[in-house]
């Protein structure tokens, strides 16, 4: 069955429309240019006919959230919430590429990469969890890399609170990475369940498929939910995974939940224990604590590191702490001077009874000592100033730069679609944004090529063959980015 062709989009104030990324159920994404400040931007756009109250909620809620957790360092970042013209619910987002969620399919991701992804990915759940918000659709393609190569997790479309949902409530979801609970509607979505989904997300960047997928057999949703069910994954088949990381996402994907780890921060800190086993270093969690106000740098490092698992006790998801101001910014340098002053004040008490004179004296020379420290300091501050101008301006410069380069970009074909025919599989794509000149290069398994004009391709088959194609943009001899391999079982 052919898939919808997106949205015409919208026409935004201060963004310039480029081309389409790409296509969901329920919204489609592009790919603007923001004119002040000046930067490539990703836009998801609700679609006109799906929009109703109940889908405003949800985008609302949407935009909330990513806005209470986008700060996180392995969470997509959102610029701004709004509704176009046309009334359709828009998010500007943090502009990432999807190259993980192909590079799985097709190449062997080295182990200890693997490691570090999960640890980052395991502490934005976590973070998550602890704000009381359930993902709800962790899987491969909601791992995202940011221009630095970051991966950050996407994607909180039908994410939802975990005091707010009911439990009759439907949902969309990912049927290989949803946990068999989930699928037989037992639950919406628990702690649970996330960290089922979190460990066979981790399996299929190891092993290249999906825990429930095998190969050369049918793989259809109902196979699917059905082996899922019966909770036996494939073997992950690397030699150079070790035993210790299998077993952790075979009981991270447990059928009962009492069996699973208690919690993604558990299995984070276990994750953490095989790198040191590969003798690898650790992966720093990027969990917020409590007193971080208060933590120094080496305190901060020790904390996001384990070195047994022996005694760990995985803190519970709830509410957080509300935490004590600080008289000075972020530093907590107030909350120190109140408690240096309350130890001062005591030693003062018992110096007095026999030195109040003394104490007059030298009253003087602490108010000159003072004002030369606040001159010291207030220097100081404005010379952090000074550099902080000094990199903003340089951090402009460059992002001018980069847009510059990357306005001539290849474009890069993102939704395939395909339909059957009766000896035949014929393959359709939207412009991606070609220009005058540019071919499609139309690439298959066996190895054979082809260079054309049109946006489509077809594929002889036989009963139960599988076809797969990769599209690329060839401009002026060079080939662009390849598409993410779309396959069909051809069944008649």
């Amino acid at each position: 069955m052919a898939r919808r062709l997106p949205s015409q989009p919208p026409i935004l104030p201060g963004f310039a429309h480029i081309h389409v990324l790409g296509s969901g159920g329920f919204a489609d994404v592009f790919l603007y240019e923001q004119n002040m400040p000046r930067r490539q931007v990703a836009v998801k756009v609700m679609l006109s006919e799906v929009v109703n109250d109940q889908v405003r909620q949800m985008f609302q809620a949407e935009a909330n959230l990513m806005a209470q957790l986008s700060s996180h360092p392995s969470i997509l970042t959102v610029y701004q919430a709004s509704v176009s013209a046309d009334g359709r619910p828009y998010l500007v987002m943090e502009l990432c590429s999807s190259a993980l969620s192909e590079r799985y399919r097709r190449e062997r991701i080295p182990v200890p990469e693997v490691l570090q992804i999960a640890v980052k990915i395991g502490s934005a759940i976590e973070t998550a969890h602890r704000a009381g918000v359930l993902h709800r659709d962790i899987k491969p393609s909601n791992i995202l890399l940011t221009a630095y190569g970051h991966p950050v997790l996407s994607d909180f479309g039908i994410a939802s609170t975990l005091t707010e949902f009911e439990a009759t409530e439907s949902v969309g979801m990912s049927i290989p990475w949803s946990a068999p609970e989930v699928l037989m509607d037992e639950t919406p979505g628990s702690i649970g369940s996330e960290v089922w989904a979190f460990a066979a997300t981790v399996y299929s960047l190891l092993a290249g498929r999906s825990p429930f997928e095998v190969p050369g057999e049918s793989n259809k949703s109902a196979d699917l939910i059905g082996r899922i069910n019966r909770a036996k994954a494939q073997p992950i088949g690397r030699s150079d995974v070790p035993r210790s990381l299998e077993q952790l996402l075979q009981r991270g994907m447990s059928r009962k939940p009492d069996a699973r780890p208690t919690s993604v921060i558990e299995m984070v800190r276990e994750l953490q224990a095989i790198e040191t086993e590969l003798g690898v270093p650790q992966t720093a969690i990027e969990v917020e604590m409590d007193d971080w106000a208060l933590a120094t740098v080496s305190d901060v490092e020790d904390r996001t590191r384990v070195r047994a698992l022996a005694g760990v006790e995985p803190p519970r998801a709830g509410r957080r702490r509300r935490r004590a101001p600080v008289a000075v910014g972020y530093s907590g340098v107030g909350t120190i001077l109140k408690q240096s002053n309350r130890q001062n004040t005591g030693r003062g008490q018992s110096a007095a009874a026999s030195g109040s004179a003394r104490q007059n004296s030298q009253r003087g020379s602490s108010v000159t000592e003072a004002a030369t420290t606040s001159r010291r300091v207030r220097a100081f501050v404005w010379s952090l100033i000074a550099a902080a101008v000094l990199v903003l301006g340089l951090g402009t410069i460059a992002t001018v730069v980069l847009v510059q380069a990357n306005s001539t970009d290849i474009p890069k074909v993102a939704d395939i679609s395909d339909r059957s025919n009766s000896d035949s599989v014929q393959f359709t794509w939207v412009d991606p944004g070609v220009k005058s000149g540019d071919q499609y290069e139309v690439s298959t398994r066996d190895g054979q090529s082809s260079l054309q004009t049109t946006r489509t391709y077809s594929v002889d088959a036989s009963q139960g063959q599988r076809v797969c194609i990769t599209v690329a943009v060839n401009r002026e001899g060079k080939t662009g980015p390849a598409s993410t391999e779309k396959c069909v079982d051809f069944s008649g």
